[in-house]
């Protein structure tokens, strides 16, 4: 098998007829050509001729579409007195070739190369009388078909239309470390950090709040104590401290009490976990390995922290813990629609994530696929939601399109398991050489559904590139 790279070169490699005119054999005929000329070669075996000592055949290859011709120099097939006679009076001019019937000949010749000639045929003519060649005398044999037509692995892609989102449901996360005083559940605006931690919350809810596009479904504040004291107090503290900050913000907006909605974790045992896994403190897979122990009860689980490792609870007291206690938040919102392609292009321009996949799928499908903007839409589309599997898909069939198989092969890693996607992978493994692969994904596409798989498999079949 050919890898797709050798295509071309392997179809201008013409297999010869075995027969030519006046029993001359012809064999291992190769035609070529280049910017400028087409190039033949072939070998006459004349051992079988019937031909008299006085008498000679003239040859002549001849290329031809049926409407125009070109003609190689000829050859001549003499007897013996002939041979002699053509020599002694230099008959055969050159670039001709004299030959005995009993030789065989080793025939090069090259002629200007002409577009017509990309299609064509070889034949030879025989002229037996010495009176000229005439095409279609019946004296000649068609020698080769000429082909030089570039045949390559031309799939066909197929783009996936994303669902339309008829509620386009978004969220804008964030953490804050509101400062409380110790062991209360009120908030004091003006404490410490508050202020700076508050604005941060405050900027969130604003963006949303002020988009005319957009509208505030949902807050979630989920409140996080650390695991020193009493389970039971720090679980008063994580709630208390999430239901104070969420009732001071839907004051300052003056939502309705349904938006405001919290959650707590009473002691932040996996934050603690996240901290020590990236740090060097001493024993630190000994100290994981405590706090994981879910068999201990959390108070029993942090004094035995406390006790058997002194030196660095002191430090994660003071230097970690005031991390775990916060406040995370999720606004819930929701986007209006777009609909005309004019006004989703200029959403992509100003706010693309505003946008849903079928959106830009509708302003995509308006543009020419041969353009940069056409390829840019799928680019911010993947961009937008680089974990979709459509939008990876798609992105994925326009880099193999433009054979990009790198960005191709990373795409389809997050492409999900669809038989668009595998018919996808099946045409990459062709474009990368690896046949018996592409077989095998290309055949699982065609019986899930996708008929264009059958028309890749038959390209490559008609390129001898699979059996």
């Amino acid at each position: 098998m050919r890898s797709l790279t050798t295509i071309f070169t392997a179809m201008v490699a013409i297999a010869a007829a075995a027969n030519a005119p006046a029993s001359v054999k012809v064999s291992d005929t190769n035609i070529e050509h280049t910017e400028t000329a087409i190039i033949v070669s072939m070998n006459i075996d004349a051992s079988d001729i019937k031909l008299g000592s006085d008498r000679e055949i003239k040859y002549t290859p001849v290329i031809t579409d049926g409407t125009n011709q070109v003609l190689l120099p000829t050859f001549v097939i003499a007897g013996h007195n002939r041979y002699i006679q053509n020599q002694r009076h230099n008959t055969v001019t050159v670039p001709d070739l004299l030959a005995r019937k009993k030789d065989n000949i080793s025939y090069s010749a090259s002629a200007p190369y002409q577009q017509w000639m990309q299609q064509s045929r070889l034949i030879l003519v025989a002229d037996e009388c010495n009176c000229g060649i005439t095409l279609g005398n019946g004296n000649q044999s068609e020698i080769a078909q000429i082909d030089f037509v570039e045949r390559v692995f031309s799939p066909i892609f197929i783009l996936e239309t994303p669902p339309a989102e008829f509620v386009k449901t978004r969220s804008a996360k964030g953490t804050a470390y509101i400062d409380f005083l110790v062991n209360r559940t009120d908030i004091s605006p003006d404490y410490r950090r508050n202020p700076e931690e508050i604005a941060k919350i405050r900027a969130s809810i604003d963006i949303v709040e002020n988009d005319p596009d957009s509208k505030i479904t949902s807050i979630k504040i989920v409140g996080y104590a650390s695991p020193e004291g009493s389970y039971a107090n720090n679980e008063r503290l994580a709630r208390g401290r999430a239901n104070s900050l969420a009732e001071y913000v839907r004051n300052l907006y003056a939502f309705d009490a349904n938006v405001m909605h919290t959650d707590w974790v009473a002691e932040n045992w996996e934050g603690l976990h996240n901290y020590l896994t990236k740090s060097d403190i001493d024993g630190k897979d000994a100290i994981i390995s405590l706090i994981d122990d879910n068999t201990l009860a959390p108070d029993a689980r942090e004094q035995k922290l406390k006790k058997n490792f002194p030196k660095q609870y002191a430090f994660l007291l003071k230097d970690v813990y005031p991390r775990l206690r916060r406040s995370d938040y999720t606004i819930d919102y929701v986007i209006r629609s777009f609909t005309s392609v004019e006004e989703i292009k200029e959403v992509m321009a100003n706010a693309p994530q505003k946008l849903s996949l079928n959106e830009i799928y509708v302003v995509a499908n308006s543009l020419d696929p041969a353009s940069d903007e056409y390829r840019e839409a799928f680019e911010l589309a993947v961009r937008m939601y680089p974990h979709d599997a459509i939008a990876n898909t798609n992105m994925a069939a326009i880099a193999l399109q433009r054979d990009e198989l790198a960005p191709a092969e990373t795409y389809l890693n997050k492409a999900g398991d669809s038989p668009k996607a595998t018919y996808l992978r099946g045409i990459l493994a062709a474009k990368q050489a690896r046949y018996t692969d592409a077989v095998s994904l290309l055949e699982s596409a065609r019986t899930q559904g996708i008929d264009e798989a059958a028309n890749a498999l038959q390209q490559l079949k008609d390129l001898k590139l699979i059996d």
